[in-house]
């Protein structure tokens, strides 16, 4: 028995390597090319074996002041992710302890409808009131999918929370507002830390709302990276290297917070 179970080990491990490879083989590639040249970008021999440069990343930050788009979607991200949490988590306990499906499919809808439906409308109000190429465009913007979504997680999370615990602070006399701050939010850590980070992934990678909305004050990473494209060719090298920079905060931030997302995800599968 002892020898099946090692067997099954072995093949587990190998199957996990194999995953492993072919989800991080593209990562591995964009950070081996940021300090590639253009030539030994297209040479097969130069694939691990090349003499690295620094020329990419002083094209991206010195160049192209990618500091400022860094800012500019730092900016957004944590805006449109606290307003969402500022409006999801007050809606989505209300949701779950009051009992409104129909309420609940109305927002997964919202979820599922495509960003681009509401562009144009975002587009001619925003133009209207003059916000184009402003942060508020920008947040309300994104937090038309990231409200849903927030609100969507926390859901279960707050369904699988014991009545028992909001019942006894109500027999103390506590107010049902304050159940939710004091009671509720501070054991509801790992699906707020879950639905934040989502949040901010998608505010941080969005490309189509910034692409209409944004202008050059507001411009954000995934807009920016654009400069290493022209008519005649792409700038590989630099673009691998403002790629990287996109991708190392969230997989840095994902890689901190793993044990929370994970925790997170699950609270809900299991009603406490």
């Amino acid at each position: 028995m002892r020898r099946k179970d090692r067997a099954y080990g072995y093949v587990y491990a190998v199957l996990t390597g194999i995953v492993l490879i072919v989800f991080a083989f593209p990562l591995i590639w964009m950070l081996l090319a940021s300090f590639k040249t253009q030539i030994q970008m297209q040479s097969t021999s130069h694939f691990f074996i090349f003499e690295p440069t620094l020329r990419n990343y002083t094209q991206v930050f010195q160049e192209n002041n990618f500091l400022k788009y860094m800012i500019n979607s730092a900016i957004v991200a944590i805006g449109s992710t606290a307003g969402g949490l500022l409006l999801g988590l007050p809606a989505a306990y209300g949701i779950a302890r009051f009992r409104m499906p129909g309420l609940a499919l109305t927002i997964l809808v919202a979820r599922i409808v495509p960003g681009i439906t509401f562009l144009i409308p975002w587009f001619i109000l925003f133009s209207q009131l003059n916000l184009i190429d402003s942060y508020t465009a920008l947040i309300l913007a994104h937090m038309l999918v990231s409200l849903p979504f927030i609100i969507w997680v926390m859901i279960p999370f707050f369904e699988s929370l014991p009545l028992e615990i909001e019942e006894a602070a109500l027999i103390d006399g506590s107010t049902r507002a304050g159940v939710f701050l004091r009671t509720v939010i501070p054991i509801s850590g790992p699906g707020i830390i879950t639905s934040s980070l989502m949040s901010a992934i998608f505010s941080w990678n969005n490309f189509l709302f910034s692409l209409v909305l944004a202008g050059e004050k507001t411009k954000t990473l995934p807009i920016a990276i654009f400069n290493f494209i022209s008519y005649s060719e792409v700038n590989w090298g630099g673009l691998m290297a403002a790629a990287t920079v996109i991708t190392l905060p969230i997989i840095v931030i994902s890689l901190f917070a793993q044990r929370y997302v994970i925790s997170g995800l699950s609270a809900g599968a299991v009603k406490g």
